[in-house]
């Protein structure tokens, strides 16, 4: 409930502030694809397939673990927030690039690009496997399921330009710990060596030196590539980008 209200005051937000027709047919077309793909077809293979694949593999562990629901919500929105850094970080290397570029190709910051890229992308992140994981390990889900939602609900919103006034009581609250759309879109700029890879929390990039701050948004978003459409949905090509 949480990511699909956030998902649709995002888009009336999105709809209201931003002329989206600037936006070219292809990259609607990724967009949307990538949308459904997330959004429909990765829940359904985890509650399906790998879920029934852990039952099938460790059918005795099944609800093993009983952590309460307080440190199962820490579980899921702090430490695999940190897996994911590192899952992030590692979709930015020479070897994992290719598959992570099309990502990086949005030029707006908008709750429809959050999900742009190769339809196989989703299965290099860690979140397909791990969550189903952990779901059928809990006794009760219940906690770690709502840090799912939490963080689904924060990767739509850190991908807009909907955020608090830069000197507002919100943002000096938030700021010192959670990644705002601010810092993502400095992910996003022209320049895809800037860090800021966590997906909750600020902590691991300040930890590890790959935060980056700055109190304006970069003038350019995006990156070039010479991939062609079909390439950008199928991961036929290792062509480099160009900037």
């Amino acid at each position: 409930m949480i990511v699909f209200i956030t998902f649709w005051v995002l888009i009336i937000f999105t709809l209201i502030r931003q002329d989206i027709r600037t936006i070219s047919w292809q990259d609607w077309l990724l967009d949307i694809v990538g949308l459904l793909f997330q959004g429909l077809v990765i829940p359904i293979l985890q509650i399906t397939v790998v879920y029934q694949g852990y039952k099938m593999l460790f059918s005795e562990w099944e609800n093993s673990i009983n952590l309460g629901s307080s440190l199962a919500f820490i579980l899921s929105f702090v430490l695999i927030d940190y897996l994911y850094y590192w899952n992030h970080r590692l979709l930015h290397t020479p070897w994992l690039w290719p598959l992570h570029q099309v990502h990086h190709t949005m030029t707006q910051r908008n709750v429809f690009g959050t999900s742009r890229n190769t339809l196989w992308t989703s299965f290099f992140i860690l979140y397909l496997w791990v969550h189903s994981l952990f779901i059928y390990l809990l006794a009760d889900p219940t906690g770690y399921i709502l840090g799912v939602s939490l963080t689904s609900a924060l990767d739509l919103w850190r991908h807009s330009e909907i955020e608090p006034k830069p000197n507002s009581f919100i943002t000096r609250f938030l700021s010192p710990w959670l990644i705002l759309p601010l810092d993502h879109a400095w992910h996003h700029s022209n320049n895809s060596t800037i860090g800021n890879y966590g997906a909750n929390l600020k902590i691991w990039d300040r930890v590890h030196g790959t935060y980056f701050f700055h109190d304006l948004p970069p003038i350019h978003l995006g990156i070039k590539t010479k991939l062609t459409l079909i390439q950008k949905f199928f991961f036929l090509s290792f062509s480099n980008f160009y900037l």
